[in-house]
């Protein structure tokens, strides 16, 4: 990457949210500077998981976030070639994807590519290991799990990916599949309710078992909102502080116990914690749950939190291919 000089423009859009990243990349090292780091919650999954499609209101505050988004793109001079828009787990499930595939084209002039779920482990991998050395007391192999708001990815590897899976667990479909009735989010919910969130999470991981070592990791690394979520909660910070997670540690026994504690709280309770995202109050429950199971399972006494994820891998992808 010697000679690539100027911007990119990553935008990951997921289940539950859509982020965008700015950067310029690093003739030397290689690694990006970041120029411009934007995420909103938009989510894009409502209903998918029952229906099979986008809502029409889903879509609408996508492509609202998207003009937004293409106005910073502008401003920071990135050209068409060098914008990558990645779609994840809803796209992948909903029939009428090509009406999403339209709407983004028309806005950002560049159209999606609705990755597969091994695709989006190798980006979260490249993203969120492209940092991590020996000098951290971060050893290989890592096991990267990115818990998404649709699915979850499971990568092991240490300079390359070894082994990845994609499973459908995810804090907004697991919210949707089992702890809403009547249109309403049950809160707190039900014993019943998490027995039956367990049930899927150990069945999703009796999945990615069959593909992926879960106890061959040396360092277990966590991605994306409930993990970073649950890490500012550890910290007891008074506001979200990207800074502070990133990188952070948190011990099993802390997410066993902010697990029980987001379980044991009601809507307001949740929403008045500091660095709780008014976009993840309804769906932490279940992330939470995941993260718990997941330690659980691969015996991992801690998760190291990294802020750089799928996002920060497609940035790179894009440096790479504008070479």
């Amino acid at each position: 990457m010697s000679e690539l000089t100027g911007p990119v423009a990553a935008i990951d859009c997921g289940t539950n949210s859509i982020r965008l990243l700015i950067a310029e990349p690093d003739p030397v090292t290689g690694l990006l500077a970041d120029l411009d780091r934007r995420m909103l919650i938009v989510r894009l999954g409502q209903g998918v998981d029952r229906t099979g499609r986008l809502a029409p209101e889903a879509l609408e505050r996508t492509f609202a976030a998207c003009r937004e988004y293409a106005e910073a793109i502008r401003a920071h001079g990135v050209p068409p070639e060098r914008i990558v828009f990645t779609a994840t787990s809803a796209t992948r499930d909903a029939v009428n994807r090509d009406e999403f595939t339209r709407g983004v084209l028309d806005i950002l002039g560049v159209e999606p590519q609705v990755v597969s779920g091994d695709e989006e482990a190798r980006l979260s991998f490249t993203g969120a290991t492209s940092e991590l050395t020996d000098a951290h007391g971060l050893h290989a192999p890592y096991l990267v799990v990115d818990i998404g708001g649709g699915s979850t990815e499971f990568v092991l590897g240490s300079t390359e990916v070894a082994a990845a899976r994609s499973v459908d667990i995810g804090c907004v479909r697991l919210t949707e599949r089992h702890l809403v009735a009547d249109g309403k989010v049950v809160d707190p919910p039900t014993a019943e309710r998490i027995a039956a969130i367990n049930r899927d999470i150990d069945a999703a991981l009796d999945q990615a078992a069959a593909h992926v070592g879960l106890d061959q990791a040396r360092t277990l690394v966590g991605l994306a909102g409930t993990v970073t979520t649950v890490a500012a909660i550890a910290q007891d910070l008074p506001r979200y502080d990207s800074a502070a997670i990133h990188h952070s540690r948190i011990s099993l026994e802390q997410v066993r116990s902010i697990t029980a504690r987001l379980v044991a709280a009601d809507h307001a309770e949740r929403a008045a914690i500091p660095s709780m995202h008014e976009g993840r109050v309804d769906v932490i429950v279940a992330g939470a749950l995941i993260l718990l199971r997941i330690m659980e399972r691969t015996g991992a006494a801690e998760v190291v939190v990294s802020e750089h994820d799928i996002l920060d891998g497609i940035a790179l992808s894009a440096a790479l291919a504008s070479e």
